[in-house]
């Protein structure tokens, strides 16, 4: 039954797909209407209105430049004209560091609060505070003080990815079942052991799935943090691109953002999936 209702998504999937990008290719075919007008002039209008052209792309023009640059995705020509695959390494690169650091700090931190009511009520107000502000409302503040703007992109990674982790650690932790602990107490079991052999196993897929909200934040913001900053990145690449007015390469750039993103909240969710248990 499972595969079945598996089989019956994926085809409504696939469906869902082909009218969307039937819908895409009707509404950008040509209009038919050409205008007449001075040669110096119609280069600065463009084939909109010499050729009677949509200015949108159509999915087979999307579909021939993402092709182009799974042909060749880490060329290097300069400064402002790298292929996806390097700015895409960039990006990915910035966010692994960041995502890693933020797990080293949120997780610890996490388990003190769970573990202990005092320091809940104590670090609960500073939490509530750092959680609301926007990562990018750190960039000029880290630009400031670190003077280099792929670090500085690093750390908005960090910020962002910490305060989901903590938290859901910190819930996680602080609900596993009281019979457990316990059971652990009785047994005189230590603290840290307690911690690693009892508690961690019941909290691990609330811990993951903490983890998994987390990755989908930093991806979403190393896009904006790498606008700002420039350089290097999936981010700048958008940015370059509209600068150059390639729609065509803009939209190729989001829909590889997508598919980065869904990947790695794909691996989160797997590991999730692994960690779970029926009581």
């Amino acid at each position: 039954m499972s595969q079945s209702n598996a089989l019956r998504a994926a085809f409504v999937s696939v469906a869902i797909f082909a009218v969307f990008v039937t819908a895409w290719h009707l509404a950008t075919m040509g209009t038919g209407t050409v205008a007449q007008m001075d040669p110096e002039y119609a280069k600065l209008m463009g084939a909109t209105a010499t050729q009677g052209k949509s200015a949108m792309p159509g999915p087979l023009e999307v579909g021939a430049k993402i092709w182009e640059h799974l042909k060749n995705p880490f060329y290097d020509r300069g400064s402002n004209d790298k292929g996806l695959g390097i700015q895409l390494g960039w990006s990915i690169a910035r966010v692994t560091i960041g995502y890693l650091l933020a797990v080293l700090v949120a997780i610890p931190v996490g388990f003190l609060i769970g573990m202990s009511p005092l320091m809940s009520r104590a670090l609960d107000p500073f939490i509530q505070v750092m959680k609301p502000i926007s990562p990018l409302a750190w960039m000029p503040l880290a630009l400031y003080t670190i003077k280099d703007s792929s670090l500085s992109s690093i750390f908005v990674i960090f910020i962002c990815s910490l305060w989901p982790m903590m938290i859901n650690t910190a819930f996680g932790v602080a609900a596993v079942r009281k019979e457990w602990l316990n059971v652990a107490r009785t047994l005189e079991v230590g603290t840290l052991r307690r911690a690693f052999t009892s508690i961690l196993p019941a909290a691990a897929p609330t811990i993951l799935t903490g983890m998994r909200i987390s990755i989908g934040i930093a991806w979403l913001v190393i896009v904006a943090a790498e606008m700002l900053v420039g350089g290097t990145g999936i981010g700048y690449f958008v940015w370059n691109e509209w600068n150059n007015l390639s729609i065509t390469n803009v939209i190729t750039a989001i829909l590889v953002i997508g598919v980065v993103g869904m990947l790695l909240d794909q691996v989160l969710a797997r590991l999730t999936r692994l960690v779970t248990f029926p009581e």
